[in-house]
């Protein structure tokens, strides 16, 4: 029987610390298998996705900008890839090639280990409303937070994605930057999920409840400036690594049949590759 292959495509990729991720898990598993970096043009993915078993892959991950073009071209989708619009990992159920969404698994799984008491938060506010703060979002809901507010550059982005994720017992807000903050006044947790921008003013948490928690699923830079201007106020917070590895602990599994541990030696390994290369 052929070892299992798995890969991370993208266009560009060669930047992806997901092969570091995986290829330490095999070893450190004593797994035969593969994980590969494969650059994709967006006009190629289709072919790419439909080809996958017969290139022998047993699945893998897909990041930016094929997430949407995998959500469409996938048999069938997991009940988060739904939710949030995207898929990032895929594998073979039979003949079937399904398509899941790890994204708000790795983001919660991560306050879980780093931010304890995260999931008793009545109200979240959530920056930005691009794609990852879909998963947020998802994340946000499925963990029974009530109130969750969302604020961006452009009002109209916020407001769609806030009516996005209505659904009854939840109260979902979607705004311009105008408003945050007075969000910030009630918020039990703040999110980021806005890239950094060179020279940006620091962020001004003086509003936040001394209780609030704090965190970005940014992890380059590892100390964004929200977390800073939080830590500088004493504030609990959680950075983003976590998010990435854990987010790739379920597409591990199902390539490869065991379910990985995510430790300080991995976390370790991938805060000197950042230093390395940033």
């Amino acid at each position: 029987m052929p070892e299992p292959r798995a890969f991370v495509t993208g266009w560009p990729i060669r930047h992806s610390r997901s092969p570091l991720i995986h290829g330490t898990w095999l070893g450190a598993l004593g797994l035969a298998g593969s994980y590969e970096r494969i650059a994709v043009e967006p006009d190629a993915f289709p072919a790419f996705l439909a080809n996958l078993r017969d290139a022998g892959f047993t699945g893998g991950n897909v990041t930016i900008p094929h997430k949407e073009a995998a959500f469409a071209g996938v048999a069938r989708r997991d009940a988060a890839a739904e939710a949030i619009g995207a898929v990032n990992t895929v594998w073979f159920e039979g003949d079937q090639l399904v398509g899941g969404n790890t994204d708000a698994y790795g983001f919660s799984a991560n306050l879980d280990e780093r931010l304890s008491g995260w999931r008793d938060a009545e109200e979240a506010l959530v920056l930005g409303a691009g794609g990852a703060a879909r998963a947020v979002v998802h994340a946000l809901a499925e963990a029974g937070v009530r109130r969750i507010r969302i604020v961006n550059r452009t009002r109209e982005r916020a407001e769609a994605l806030a009516a996005a994720f209505a659904r009854p017992g939840l109260e979902l807000e979607g705004a311009g930057e105008e408003r945050e903050a007075l969000f910030l006044q009630s918020a039990d947790l703040v999110v980021n999920t806005r890239p950094p921008v060179a020279e940006a003013p620091e962020p001004d948490l003086s509003a936040l409840a001394e209780a609030a928690l704090v965190t970005d699923i940014v992890y380059v830079p590892l100390e964004t400036p929200i977390l800073k201007a939080a830590r500088q106020r004493g504030l609990r917070t959680a950075d983003g690594l976590g998010m990435l590895l854990h987010q790739a602990v379920p597409g591990f599994e199902r390539w490869f049949g065991r379910r990985p541990s995510v430790g300080e030696a991995l976390r370790e390994a991938l805060l000197a590759d950042i230093a390395a290369k940033g």
